[in-house]
């Protein structure tokens, strides 16, 4: 099966191996993990049981390409309603930094002749087995025995690493003490950068525990971030010069970034002093301040402050960076409270907004457990003013969340199209509510005569999927059906369903339909069954 397969691809992260080796690294590899994401699984397992119900027709796709045409609305629709599901979701690749450190290796001694080697060789092998405590006392001991060793610069922000892999406030104090008195001390050490984003990691940790020092060494870093630089003087070079690279602008990946940092440490303080540096950082429009705009919208939707709604609002309305725009979009969709739904909903309603922005307003208003929200996501899918795919998105989130509501919209909606898209999607976000009203519904497209075939073949399928439907009911509806294309659909119905009197009636068809097709069409899908009985089936055919 490929279903969970695509499912762990969509919800799993990546860590970076911490048994690698890294003989020349000199700074922690930071773990990367996607954004949590506060969002019900629902419409994802309810794509994989599409998918999942599809597998067997892909699977006699491989063997009977004759019977492609069976399967070729069922995947369409399945991999349509799993595609709606991931692509609802932003750019989830916007990694944040976890309040943690990867497990890293110190570089290989490197001076045999110095007096604090073996000192450093022992260290260095108790952090590697993970003896914190230890190796914070060894880096410490070649600091207070060989001041004037050449390892004894890089020692501190061993120590300190070692210390905040401890935790517990003394340790982190101990590991601020160590990182501070570096930059002291060996101002040019070689770690030195590393140990200033160690230092603002560990303020952090000590700040969201309580300590005021680290709080407001945040707070005044913070405030430095949210200033953008004094534009330089421009100079005037005898010849036209290449404009200078910003180290800040070109990628977030750096994982260095001293700003990022301070950004991060910004998530352990409380909303009243956080927010308004948050604000004043997605304020700045230089190109240094992307990545820093980036972080700081993930940060505002955790803060729950009551300005949270019209800051990601106004980051979606003018934030020059369409992944800040887009991100925005999507954190609303987690910032509960009717100031998001009005920002939502103005999105929606703007003929100016990006369709794609339009797109996520769509899923981030099916997230909100919230009535308004869902009769906004109502009004939308009537519009004739927007894009057909937009409303087939509007249709295919209400279908996700089940209400008596939305369930007599859709069947009232049905009427009122004419596009076949918006039809197949309604008759499919029906499908997943389930209910006997619904599925009656289904049936009575599925034999109304007036409606193409490929709707009513549609109506069928999804019906057939559902258990509020008595399989004796499919069962007599063959020998009712008198269109030749319905019947094949009932044939691969019957195929999916458990019961023994489907099995029964395509063993029926297998032998006595007139239609030599139909008939080679039911054998193939006993073929398929994993049941004794079709193999029995099979040998007595053989066998005649």
């Amino acid at each position: 099966m490929f279903v969970l397969p695509l499912l762990l691809a969509v919800t799993t992260f990546t860590m970076q191996d911490s048994t690698a080796p890294a003989p020349r690294a000199r700074h922690p590899r930071r773990a990367q993990v996607v954004v949590p994401v506060a969002v019900s699984v629902a419409p994802l397992a309810t794509a994989a049981a599409a998918l999942e119900s599809a597998v067997p027709t892909l699977v006699a796709a491989q063997v009977n390409l004759q019977s492609f045409d069976l399967q070729a609305p069922v995947l369409a629709l399945a991999a349509a309603q799993l595609q709606q599901a991931v692509t609802a979701f932003p750019t989830l690749a916007a990694v944040v930094d976890v309040d943690d450190v990867d497990d890293v290796t110190p570089p290989a001694p490197w001076a045999q002749q110095d007096p604090a080697d073996s000192l450093y060789r022992a260290a260095r092998q108790a952090l590697n087995r993970n003896q914190y405590g230890r190796a914070a006392q060894l880096f410490e001991s070649i600091q207070k025995r060989y001041p004037r060793s050449t390892y004894t610069p890089d020692s501190y922000y061993w120590q300190a690493f070692a210390l905040y892999r401890t935790g517990g406030a003394d340790a982190l104090r101990a590991a601020r003490r160590a990182l501070q008195a570096q930059g002291t001390r060996y101002p040019k050490a070689g770690t030195r950068h590393d140990a200033e984003v160690l230092l603002r990691r560990v303020q952090g940790e000590l700040a969201r525990q309580g300590d005021r020092d680290a709080a407001a060494d945040l707070t005044e870093e913070g405030r430095d971030i949210a200033e953008p630089p004094e534009p330089a003087e421009p100079a005037e070079p005898a010849e036209p010069a290449e404009p200078p690279e910003d180290r800040h602008s070109s990628s977030c990946d750096d994982e260095d970034d001293v700003r990022l940092a301070a950004i991060q440490g910004l998530m352990n303080m409380d909303a009243e002093r956080a927010v308004p540096i948050l604000k004043a950082v997605l304020a700045r429009r230089d190109a240094g301040s992307v990545c820093l705009r980036r972080k700081a919208v993930w940060l505002v939707s955790q803060k729950r402050s009551s300005e949270s709604s019209a800051i990601l609002l106004n980051a979606v309305r003018s934030d020059p960076d369409r992944e800040v725009r887009e991100s925005a979009v999507f954190w609303l969709s987690q910032v509960s409270g009717e100031e998001a739904v009005t920002a939502l909903d103005s999105i929606l309603r703007d003929p100016k907004t990006d369709p794609e922005i339009q797109e996520k307003a769509i899923f981030a208003l099916s997230q909100q457990n919230n009535s308004r929200a869902a009769a906004i996501l109502r009004a939308f899918a009537e519009r004739r003013d927007v894009r057909s795919q937009l409303r087939e998105n509007a249709i295919f989130w209400l279908g996700q969340r089940r209400s008596p509501e939305n369930a007599d919209f859709l069947r009232g909606l049905y009427a009122k199209l004419e596009d076949e898209e918006l039809k197949k999607k309604v008759i499919f976000s029906l499908s997943q509510m389930g209910g006997a009203e619904n599925y009656r519904w289904m049936m009575d497209i599925a034999l109304n005569q007036s409606e193409s075939t490929e709707i009513r073949k549609s109506a069928l399928f999804w019906a057939g999927q559902g258990h509020n439907v008595d399989v004796a009911d499919l069962v007599r509806l063959y020998d009712s059906m008198k269109d030749r294309e319905m019947r094949e659909q009932l044939i691969f119905v019957y195929s999916q369903r458990r019961e023994d009197a489907a099995l029964d009636k395509l063993f029926a068809i297998g032998k006595t339909d007139p239609d030599r097709e139909l008939r080679k069409k039911a054998i193939f899908w006993i073929g398929q069954s994993r049941s004794p009985r079709a193999a029995q089936y099979l040998q007595d055919l053989i066998n005649q």
